[in-house]
């Protein structure tokens, strides 16, 4: 099979994939792009997950690309649909989640064309449905990759920027699952033992629009019976119902479908379209995506698994979602003492799969590099912080803002979900420490099982995999090596100014640290 030579490979097509292929062909590196699904943007797209995002975020507290996506997104719906509200700035689902709540397919498309400059010149080389079955390593140097189609690709640099950190054993890299222990990592929440298995839960999301009065039953999941009957231990009621401990105080919570009735309403929790906001030739309900409580799947991992057990879980968690939807459909309470809302249609179309499921799980936890710096729950918390910000790294290339935020385990640990102060991203967490020329360009990099929690949504991914294409221009153009930029003052410096000049924003503004 044939042999490919590029600057720089990428190994992962989600956000952090997209951002750092996009600093790096920025700075005129050429680049290999490889995703195992069909569609680039990750968790925004082919997993399903609207952006979380700060308070701030329309301010400030993201690179400049982040906030030209974002845009993007808004300016897409604005030329293609006829809206009716005009007010600002567009929420194009008015989901609560985030200001940005919109449908998989605008993502898709804005990441395709943002990265098309780059594809049309051959610059940027895009493999899609392709995976990494072999890593070929010399010492503390990467030297090529094959892939599943039997292709070598040979590089000076690679970014692994999967979901779940799948080249770190390929690579036979260090690297943790799970949890730490207190004694490994000093923190106030961290186990007194380690458990590699406790890793939060991941989830298929489905889209699912509502159409009152119609009937769009969906045939009895398989497994519907069992999801039915299933009561966690650490559940207040059944998990197919509207009860489920509140996130923080771990108290029975109760939940609904629509605002008019009691409780935290789902529907506009992740709502990716509403109605009310455009003008259509064909009348349409509102759409939302089923990222809920109620569908997390902590029963067991999927990777460092065997193949077998993989799937077992894969198509159990798939069958939770599919069991949610039919017990909406069928037996749900309503306020008007009826059941059911048989109205509810999955829709195949949005992430155009047979089964109407996102293309891939939304993986929360993933493997995560043994780093030159790992960020522990004190660098972010209020009470091991002075004034209004986390720790203030000298090495720092972005920022980020989010609470520690940690779902249900597969250990059957209970959510945790406590303060983080706005934050700052090391460099050194992004560097593994027994390799020269791979970096961590996702929830991979140098974070414990707690830290995770706050730095894996959307905007500080994208930051993350941003800061690594830039990282491996400058380290080219430099002739030097990631670590060195980071103890060499003089090299760190420079690096961090490039960094401003693209649009990365290192420090939260003067008001947050007095």
């Amino acid at each position: 099979m044939s042999t490919i030579s590029v600057d720089l490979v990428v190994i992962g097509g989600g956000l952090g994939g997209c951002a750092a292929t996009l600093a790096a062909c920025s700075q005129g590196l050429r680049v290999l792009l490889i995703e195992e699904t069909e569609w680039l943007g990750g968790q925004v797209t082919s997993q399903g997950v609207p952006p979380d995002e700060h308070q701030w975020i329309e301010e400030f507290g993201s690179t400049r690309r982040y906030r030209n996506y974002r845009e993007n997104v808004r300016q897409s719906y604005k030329r293609i649909m006829q809206i009716t509200d005009t007010k600002e700035p567009l929420n194009p689902g008015n989901g609560l989640v985030s200001n940005l709540c919109h449908d998989p397919r605008v993502s898709l498309h804005v990441l395709n064309e943002m990265l098309l400059p780059f594809t049309m010149t051959n610059q940027l080389i895009i493999k899609l449905r392709t995976k990494v079955v072999q890593v070929k390593r010399n010492g503390k140097a990467v030297q090529a990759i094959v892939l599943d189609s039997g292709e070598t690709i040979r590089a000076l640099y690679f970014i692994d920027a999967t979901e779940s950190g799948e080249i770190l054993p390929l690579a036979d890299l260090d690297y943790v699952t799970g949890a730490e222990s207190k004694a490994e990592t000093g923190e106030p929440h961290a186990l007194d033992s380690a458990d590699p298995d406790d890793i939060q839960a991941f989830i298929y999301v489905l889209a699912m629009e509502y159409r009152e009065g119609e009937n769009h039953q969906i045939d009895r999941p398989e497994m519907y019976d069992f999801w039915r009957e299933f009561h966690p231990d650490i559940w207040p009621d059944k998990l197919l119902s509207f009860y489920a401990p509140h996130p923080i105080t771990k108290e029975k919570r109760q939940y609904t479908l629509f605002r008019e009735e009691q409780g935290f309403p789902l529907w506009e929790y992740r709502r990716m379209f509403h109605s009310t906001l455009y003008d259509t030739p064909r009348a349409t309900g509102d759409i939302t995506l089923m990222n809920w409580p109620q569908n997390d799947y902590f029963l067991g991992n999927i990777y460092d698994v065997s193949p077998q057990e993989r799937e077992k879980h894969l198509y159990q968690a798939k069958q939770l979602s599919l069991s949610l939807l039919y017990w909406l459909q069928t037996e749900a309470p309503r306020s008007d003492g009826g059941k059911g809302y048989p109205g509810l249609k999955l829709r195949y179309d949005v992430f155009d799969t047979k089964d109407g499921l996102a293309k891939s799980a939304y993986i929360r936890e993933s493997r995560r590099i043994k780093a030159e710096y790992c960020i522990t729950e004190k660098d972010v918390s209020p009470d091991f912080n002075e004034g209004k910000t986390g720790k203030f790294y000298r090495d720092r290339v972005g920022i980020g803002s989010y609470s520690i935020d940690l779902h249900p385990s597969m250990t059957g640990r209970n959510y945790l979900d406590i303060k983080a102060l706005p934050f700052h991203i090391p460099l050194g967490a992004l560097i593994p420490k027994d390799i020269d020329n791979l970096l961590a360009g996702c929830k991979n990099i140098g974070t414990t099982h707690i830290t995770n929690g706050c730095y894996r949504l959307h905007p500080t991914e994208w930051n993350i995999g941003e800061a690594c294409g830039e990282l491996v221009a400058f380290c080219l153009g430099k002739e030097t090596s990631p670590k060195e930029v980071r103890e060499n003052d003089k090299l760190l410096i420079q690096f961090q100014n490039d960094l401003r000049a693209s649009g990365f924003e290192l420090e939260w503004p003067e008001e947050f640290y007095h």
